[in-house]
């Protein structure tokens, strides 16, 4: 949850819900006040969409016509709760919309779609065309979390949605056209194997942080210049 990696412009995940939108405003002012040709792309799930920060940041991503690019992976479910008893707009990129900023919705269940919503809006924004939203319709299979009793949805309407596996329909569509065979599923799926074991190896190997660093950049680090006193002249 907390990953971060500044070295291939990854700016962390958030344990708030909805933290990381008024971050990704913050990313993208910088940028244009900088002057700098970049766009901030900024992933969160439906049920964002209820909290405060969401309306704040979107109105000023829009009133300053910043370079971001919001991407809402809406799965129905946030991390229990039904998308029709968290919200009276369940359209969420008709929501968007009324914050005047370009807006549409994505089968989010398929690959090749998502690709080419992603790369339109994405050039739109460097393009100078201020914020834009993308609204991934998409499912998930699996529980929110290994607490999770998936009470809130019935077992048959997840299998129902496992019928559009978005990677086994990416598969298939590549078979038809003859791109892929049985013997690249057993590479891909080799090749992801080895890549968990190294990253697991790496992490394992890794160090803790020092205590002293703990409290690191809670507050800025840079001190202002110290006032001059004040001239006192002889009496």
């Amino acid at each position: 949850m907390h990953l971060f990696d500044a070295t291939t412009r990854f700016y962390g995940g958030n344990a708030i819900v909805g933290g990381g939108l008024p971050l990704a405003v913050g990313l993208a002012l910088a940028d244009k006040i900088m002057g700098r040709p970049q766009i901030t792309a900024c992933f969160f799930g439906e049920g964002a969409v209820a909290e405060g920060e969401f309306h704040e940041s979107m109105n000023l991503a829009a009133l300053w016509k910043l370079p971001v690019l919001f991407c809402c992976e809406n799965n129905l479910y946030a991390m229990g709760t039904a998308l029709g008893r968290s919200e009276s707009e369940t359209d969420i990129s008709l929501k968007a919309a009324s914050f005047e900023m370009p807006a549409w919705p994505v089968d989010g269940m398929d690959v090749l779609a998502v690709e080419d919503a992603t790369k339109r809006a994405a050039t739109a924004v460097r393009a100078g065309g201020g914020p834009h939203f993308l609204e991934y319709r998409t499912y998930r299979f699996r529980a929110h979390s290994m607490y999770d009793p998936e009470l809130y949805r019935d077992k048959q309407e997840v299998e129902e949605w496992k019928k559009r596996d978005p990677i086994a329909l990416f598969i298939r569509r590549l078979q038809d056209q003859g791109l892929w065979q049985e013997e690249d599923e057993a590479r891909m799926e080799e090749e992801i194997a080895q890549q968990i074991a190294t990253a697991v190896e790496f992490a394992e190997a890794g160090t803790w942080e020092p205590v002293e660093e703990l409290a690191r950049f809670v507050y800025s680090e840079e001190r202002p210049p110290p006032l001059s006193s004040p001239a006192r002249g002889g009496g």
